[in-house]
């Protein structure tokens, strides 16, 4: 699994513009905390590769994709969410595991990851009541 600020991160798809090149299609992992985004890392050296030599081209767009026939379900396999996974309960797994961490920081006596994890349910609660609100709302 990948971690970011202790959540989870979730298993994307996405562009991403390498100088004056757009790159479709890249796996990613986001961050529903702190929104931060990365390349996966199973597929980070082919990108830079194939990020570079579209570069070196000239080209102003590129399809991931077209270059690199990596299976979804192996880039993701790691991943505890994924992107088409339904937001509520992708933000209450989120919650719980945080919970789980919770209940280990305390026993522990690590008040610094304590914070951090209080925070983190701070962030995923006002997720989680924005996306109930907005179901309701329809």
């Amino acid at each position: 699994m990948s971690f970011c600020c202790g959540a989870s991160m979730i298993g994307t798809k996405g562009t991403l513009k390498h100088y004056r090149t757009q790159v479709h299609n890249v796996p990613l992992l986001f961050c529903p905390v702190c929104h931060r985004v990365e390349v996966h890392y199973k597929v980070e050296n082919e990108y830079e590769i194939l990020a570079e030599y579209a570069h070196g081209d000239g080209a102003s767009e590129i399809d991931f994709q077209d270059y690199v026939m990596e299976d979804e379900d192996t880039i993701y396999e790691n991943c505890v969410n994924r992107e088409n996974e339904d937001p509520l309960e992708v933000v209450q797994r989120q919650i719980d595991t945080s919970l789980d961490l919770l209940s280990i920081a305390k026993n522990i006596n690590d008040e610094k990851w304590e914070s951090e994890l209080k925070r983190r349910l701070a962030v995923m609660s006002k997720k989680r009541s924005k996306l109930k609100h907005n179901q309701t709302g329809r």
